[in-house]
């Protein structure tokens, strides 16, 4: 059978469909601590060995961030130098980087809720896309303005979790994050029309208990429904003084990962492999979201820490093969963080949930160590969807048990 995916794949934007993203959150985390990812994974002193094994995966397109809170240290004035760097290397190596300008930090003056957050989110978007253009003259620039709106209003909103360490207030910090996301929007288009907006929202389903009444089965329907809210906005549904416009949503990521699924009541997780008929496909999930939207789609985040990685990662190509099949224009997926990474609040623990794991030698030497298995699951996955994707997966080098 001829899947309906050929067309918009034909029309992709991305050099390549599998993707692999660098974290680059600058948050303050729950004890007030800066914490940097691109320093703390060693990222930016290793960006030709990082886009270098790239090629054992056929990945040619990363994302990666600006990383705000350091290149605006005084009110709209910026240092590019790091990001020049990054964009030249990434040039070097034949690496397309698609663009996160907050992804969760803000300058130390600032927080969702000061007057002033959305004239500099602006100010700062449109600084970015006036010195891409100086760099890059004619090359696609692809941005997401503000990563995961849904995820951190809540965590600075409600839990303290972040800036700007409230309880009860997520709905008034989303509302300030994406009334800066759309001026955000509306400045980047001002200088550069064609540029691209790639939204990465948690892609998630909420339920309610066995045996559970009426009022919790509606109190989950509408925590579900909540899931929406920042793209409803974005397109104007909801609070059309915003000026959200349907334009806005673009290329429609989502960011799914092994615990995005739970009981609203009790918050208990369901878990993906345990075979609890409660857990919905990640392709019904992406069919309700296309079916919603009308947009191509991103699976803009997908992971899993530890011994079940490759698991996980055959689990995520089956999905795409299923939304494929039912006419899901699926663009791309990306495994975020490639490299492993530690925790925000207790940076002394690492996830291992990269492709690269981090050797346990000492703290200076942060040697890259590839997972096997999960570099296996990787390619294998390419192979699954080559027949989707109406292309042969291309080949790779001989995989090695470690990359220098």
């Amino acid at each position: 059978m001829k899947l309906s995916s050929a067309a918009p794949l034909a029309s992709s934007p991305f050099q390549s469909f599998w993707m692999a993203g660098f974290e680059c959150t600058d948050q303050l985390n729950a004890f007030g601590h800066r914490v940097d990812f691109l320093q703390l994974t060693r990222h930016l002193e290793r960006l030709d060995e990082d886009y270098r094994n790239l090629a054992l995966l056929n990945v040619r397109t990363v994302r990666e961030g600006i990383r705000w809170s350091q290149i605006e240290r005084t009110p709209f004035v910026y240092d590019w130098s790091v990001v020049a760097r990054m964009i030249e290397r990434g040039r070097e190596h034949g690496i397309q980087q698609v663009w996160d300008i907050c992804h969760f930090g803000y300058p130390d003056d600032l927080t969702p809720l000061h007057p002033m957050f959305a004239r500099r989110f602006a100010a700062v978007c449109r600084a970015f896309a006036k010195f891409y253009r100086s760099v890059h003259a004619t090359r696609p620039l692809i941005v997401t303005p503000i990563n995961e709106v849904s995820f951190i209003s809540w965590l600075g909103g409600d839990v303290r979790g972040t800036s700007p360490y409230c309880v009860g207030q997520g709905w008034e910090v989303k509302y300030m994050l994406m009334k800066a996301y759309i001026e955000g929007v509306e400045a980047l288009k001002e200088v550069d029309p064609g540029v691209r907006i790639l939204t990465t929202e948690p892609l998630v389903s909420i339920t309610h208990g066995r045996g559970a009444g009426r009022a919790e089965k509606a109190a989950a329907r509408r925590h579900h429904e909540d899931q929406f809210q920042v793209t409803d906005i974005l397109t104007g549904r909801l609070c059309p003084e915003l000026r959200g416009r349907p334009e806005h949503l673009d290329l429609l990521g989502v960011n799914f990962y092994y615990n995005n699924q739970w009981v609203k009541a009790t918050n208990e997780m369901l878990i993906w492999k345990n075979g609890d008929d409660r857990w919905v496909p990640l392709h019904d999930l992406l069919r309700q979201t296309y079916r919603r939207y009308g947009r191509p789609l991103v699976l803009s985040e997908t992971s899993h820490p530890k011994e079940d990685r490759p698991r996980w990662m055959d689990v995520i190509a089956q999905e795409c093969v299923t939304a494929l099949a039912a006419g899901v224009p699926l663009l791309g997926v990306c495994w975020y963080p490639i490299i492993d990474r530690p925790d925000w609040d207790h940076p002394h623990v690492w996830h291992q949930s990269g492709v690269w794991d981090r050797t346990a030698q000492h703290e200076a030497a942060y040697e890259r160590h590839l997972h096997e298995p999960t570099a296996e699951a990787f390619l294998r996955a390419q192979t699954t969807l080559a027949a989707a994707l109406d292309r042969p997966p291309r080949r790779s080098r001989r995989l090695v048990g470690t990359a220098d």
